[in-house]
Parts: structure tokens; C-alpha cells; sequence
């Protein structure tokens, strides 16, 4: 029999809510939008958007993965997160040669004395509520079967031990997208994918100030949220009506199909969590369409960002009139002239791989007249006469444009 026990000795179980637990739940989805989301938002100049998906994952329970290259504030963003939440945080550095030791602990030598083989998780990650792996596509065959049951089951196994773990949400972050099929089952851990790149440069004056700033300690600091207030906001969420928006998020879910985003029946059933957690954010405990706005971040591949954008933004376009939107609900960024020609580039690899295959050309089809209406509203004039003539020759191995 396996000896089973719960991590962290130190931890409390979720604080009880009042009987009116659809106003405790609002109460606080405010406290962690106004004393975490926000002060965060004033501190990292340019990063509403990655900040906002860490407060709906946070809330949610669901892991998120950021992208982007070193210097982009990835781990400074979540190392404050850390510190405005009252609780129990780990991050590490992942290399090739990371051990489990280095991430679970040790086994300890007092119990190793007696033949047990015991780990001492103390201040390691089955004792945290928050974790941040950095460079997390280093992970080597040694911790990735641990990782995986973390990520997806939040358990750890090491021998006879089961450690039931306290996490509340893993964030990953790397400057590369996943090759081999073992970290494709790690990164598949993580619902939400979001792009970390430098702000643009005509913000990159206040990125300076707010730099000089957080280097000379005079950062925006209060109140602290406690891990304890955000595990039972996250035992609210089956409190939240999403049975009203069904039908527009069963619809949205075929459209993203068709246009060849793989998205699976569990991944389908785990963004519900994350649409009810968007409305709880917004102080509402009936789900909107406009709390469709994190499905623009379940990308697998970067060429797949703008369409789902493009299909996303349509969705949100049929307003079912529940307020408040989420912030990111009511931002329609204008189309990324290189990420269209990257899309653009990778479907015409993928129309002459299916060249002798007319069945999978379909979604093919489906894709590029989703991103020809995107290419029309890109501002330059230059760029938006290239993405188009490359749409243009893309219909000739594609077939017949769709009818209007």
C-alpha cells in the first residue's frame, strides 16, 4: 500500500466562506483584480494582457506558459505576483541536469537511517501554493513523469509516497516552443499560452521610468491576497452560471476546429474553469461571451495566434449584453503584419504537404480566408499589398475561394 499523506505540514485548509458565498466570491475576485491585478498592471509597463491571464489562471486553478525571449520581465512578473500573495511560492532555473532533488527535495536522511525512503519537501515545490519553472523545455526524462502528474493531477509520486499538493498554479516559461514529443505532453499541461516580447518603442520611455523605478525599491506594495482567500475563491467557481453561454461557446469550440486548432474534449471541459473564473474577475457570477476573450491564448503553435484571434474577436462581436466585460473583452489589437505572413508562410508548406490529399485541404481553405479578412485591416499600405498578393497565390493550390 502506498503511504499517501498531504504535502505541506504548515498549510491551512481553504478558509469557509460565508453562507452568501456568490457575494464572498465577488468580494474576493475584486480584492485580487484591485490589491494583485492592478498594482501589477502600474508596476510592468505594457503587460496588461499576461498580467489579467495570471489573475483568470490564478483563479481558475489552471497553469499557464509564457513565450518570449530573456529580458522581457517574464520571471520579475511573477516573482511580484509571489510577493503580493500571502503564502508559500517556489521557482526555479531548469537545465538539463536539473535532479529531482533539486525540485522535490531530498530524501531524508533521518528516515533513510530507519530503511524509509522519505522525501523532505521542506521550502521545495510539493510544500508551495505558487511555482514559476523557468526554462521549463530543459526538463530532462529524470523529473518530466514527476512534473506531468504535478501539472495535470496535482499529485507527486516518489516510490511508496503520494503527496496530494497545495498548488493553486504553475507558471512555465521558455524562448522556445516544444519539439520533441515529451515536452509536447508537458507544454499540453499548460491551458493558456501567452506571447512575453519587448513592449513597442513608443512605450519604452515608461518602460524606463517604471524600470528605474522597481531597481530603486519604490515599488507599489499593500495588502496581500492569502493563498488560503484565493483556494476558496477557486472552489466558487462551480457557482458561476455558464450554462446561459453554452451554445455560443459550443460554436465558437467547431469554428476553432475547423480552422485546424486541435482542441481537445478535455481542454474544451478545462476552459470552462477559465470562463467562469473571467466573470467571477468581473464581480458577475453568470458567465458573459465576452468572457470568451482567453480562448485567444490556447495556441499551440505561434501560426495559429491570429486566426484565433480573428474567430475569437467575431465571437465577442455578438454581445449578450451581460456587464461588466472583462477589460481584455473590449481590446481588438489591429492584425500583426509579421505573425500574418509567418501564418501565411505556414500554410503554403502545409497546402504542398497536402497536395495529394484533397480531404485535408478543407480546413486549409477554412484558415486562409479567416486570415484574408485579417490581412485587410492591416495599417500599412505596403505590408497589406504583400500578405494580400501572398493570399492571392495561396488560392491557387488551395481551390476556389469560399462563396460569400
Amino acid at each position: 500500500m502506498n503511504d499517501s499523506y498531504d504535502a505541506a505540514p504548515h498549510a491551512e485548509p481553504a478558509r469557509q466562506l460565508p453562507a452568501d458565498t456568490d457575494a464572498a466570491a465577488r468580494q474576493i475576485g475584486r480584492r485580487l483584480v484591485e490589491e494583485v491585478l492592478n498594482p501589477l498592471k502600474r508596476t510592468f509597463v505594457g503587460k496588461d494582457e499576461i498580467i489579467d491571464l495570471l489573475g483568470v489562471c490564478l483563479a481558475g486553478g489552471e497553469n499557464l506558459f509564457l513565450l518570449g525571449p530573456p529580458g522581457t520581465a517574464k520571471t520579475a512578473i511573477v516573482h511580484e505576483l509571489g510577493r503580493r500573495l500571502d503564502g508559500r511560492t517556489f521557482d526555479y532555473l531548469l537545465t538539463r541536469f536539473t535532479e529531482p532533488n533539486e525540485i522535490f527535495g531530498p530524501f531524508d536522511i533521518r528516515r533513510l537511517r530507519d530503511g524509509d525512503l522519505v522525501t523532505n519537501t521542506e521550502g521545495m515545490l510539493p510544500e508551495s501554493s505558487l511555482v514559476f519553472l523557468d526554462e521549463l523545455l530543459n526538463a530532462n526524462s529524470a523529473i518530466l513523469n514527476s512534473l506531468l502528474m504535478v501539472l495535470n493531477e496535482r499529485l507527486f509520486r516518489r516510490g511508496k509516497e503520494t503527496i496530494r499538493l497545495p498548488l493553486l498554479m504553475v507558471v512555465g516559461a521558455s524562448n522556445r516552443l516544444p519539439e520533441d514529443d515529451a515536452l509536447r505532453a508537458l507544454f499540453d499541461r499548460f491551458l493558456i499560452r501567452v506571447q512575453c516580447d519587448n513592449v513597442p518603442d513608443d512605450e519604452l520611455s515608461d518602460v524606463l521610468d517604471a524600470g528605474w523605478k522597481i531597481d530603486a525599491g519604490q515599488i507599489e506594495r499593500g495588502t496581500t491576497l492569502s493563498m488560503e482567500d484565493v483556494r476558496a475563491l477557486q472552489t466558487c467557481l462551480h457557482q458561476v452560471d455558464i450554462l446561459s453561454v453554452r451554445r455560443p461557446y459550443l460554436e465558437l469550440i467547431r469554428h476553432l476546429r475547423q480552422a485546424g486548432i486541435d482542441i481537445s474534449d478535455r481542454r474544451a471541459v478545462k476552459l470552462q474553469r477559465l470562463i467562469a473564473a473571467s466573470a467571477l474577475l468581473c464581480g458577475r457570477t453568470t458567465a458573459g461571451v465576452g468572457d470568451f476573450w482567453i480562448l485567444q491564448h490556447i495556441w499551440e503553435r505561434q501560426e495559429q495566434q491570429e486566426v484565433l484571434k480573428a474567430l475569437v474577436h467575431k465571437a465577442l462581436e455578438a454581445d449578450d449584453g451581460v456587464q461588466p466585460r472583462h477589460p481584455q473583452a473590449e481590446t481588438a489589437e489591429a492584425p500583426d503584419a509579421e505573425a500574418l505572413a509567418r501564418d501565411l508562410d505556414w500554410l503554403a508548406g502545409a497546402a504542398s504537404e497536402a497536395r495529394d490529399d484533397p480531404t485535408s485541404l478543407a480546413p486549409l481553405r477554412d484558415r486562409l480566408s479567416i486570415l484574408a479578412g485579417r490581412c485587410q485591416w492591416v495599417v500599412d499600405a505596403d505590408q497589406r499589398s504583400d500578405l494580400q498578393q501572398k493570399v492571392e497565390a495561396l488560392w491557387v493550390p488551395l481551390g476556389d475561394r469560399p462563396q460569400a
